[in-house]
């Protein structure tokens, strides 16, 4: 398992936790489960607050590529209206990467409500495709051509190397496991 938190506290949560809302009654221990039976195994949840399951991180630990070596934090919150809308998402950890801006933004078609390539939130999407999606940022999910990070795409383009070593410095300084 890989749910961060006491067996015992994961088992309660799955079978006696309340919804905040009456129309979504088996959510939150529907969503515990199903991020505990797919999380890629560079993926950790954590859950500040065990009567909260609607707030909770994710923890990337790429283990290969560019940013192999840190630890990325993000806040992921489940809104009221999901999952006709997609939970809003925030990278808590400062990194160089084309796809996330220093700040925390995060351009991943499935966070959006519409979206130009036809990828963006559907009702038939899962917190699962968002945590995948989010983990892919890491591995295959680069995207240089259509950046948030504009100037980290276009190091990216001109010199690899110093590329890979600005991500590198950003680890250490910011993101060291």
């Amino acid at each position: 398992m890989k749910l961060l938190g006491e067996q015992e506290d994961v088992d309660w949560l799955n079978y006696n936790m309340v919804s905040r809302d009456s129309t979504t009654s088996t959510y939150p221990g529907q969503l515990v489960q199903e991020m505990e039976q797919t999380l890629p195994t560079t993926c950790k949840v954590k859950f500040n607050n065990p009567h909260h399951l609607h707030d909770f991180q994710l923890i990337v630990t790429p283990d290969e590529g560019f940013w192999h070596g840190g630890q990325f934090y993000f806040h992921i919150y489940v809104t009221e209206d999901y999952n006709m809308a997609p939970p809003t998402v925030k990278c808590q950890t400062k990194l160089w990467h084309p796809n996330i801006s220093e700040d925390g933004e995060i351009c991943l078609s499935l966070l959006r409500q519409n979206s130009i390539d036809g990828m963006g939130w559907a009702p038939t999407r899962r917190l699962k495709d968002v945590i995948w999606g989010l983990n892919s940022l890491f591995t295959d999910l680069l995207n240089f051509d259509d950046p948030l990070n504009s100037e980290a795409a276009e190091l990216y383009q001109k010199d690899k190397e110093l590329f890979r070593n600005k991500v590198c410095e950003y680890i250490t300084q910011y993101s060291k496991r």
